[in-house]
């Protein structure tokens, strides 16, 4: 008996979009320059981290984590001295 051609095979189909954004207007999708901009679904602060509706890793250090897996660097903004 060969059992081989009774299993089947489940596949999820692929998400052409990768946003959580239910909103109106949605927010910026995880490549747009502005990405940060969109809502906050889930946040840990006590981990350092954030998850964005778009589908973007937010991390305190301001780096990020895209969907597709891309690593964008902490992008601290530089301090400004006072003059004295």
């Amino acid at each position: 008996m060969n059992t081989a051609s009774s299993r089947r095979t489940l596949t999820t189909p692929q998400r052409k979009n990768a946003s959580m954004c239910q909103h109106q207007p949605a927010c910026p999708s995880a490549d747009s320059a502005d990405r940060e901009a969109a809502h906050v679904v889930a946040h840990h602060p006590e981990q350092g981290w954030s998850l964005l509706c778009n589908g973007v890793l937010l991390f305190e250090d301001t780096g990020e984590l895209l969907p597709d897996g891309q690593i964008i660097a902490p992008h601290r903004p530089l301090q400004v001295m006072k003059a004295a």
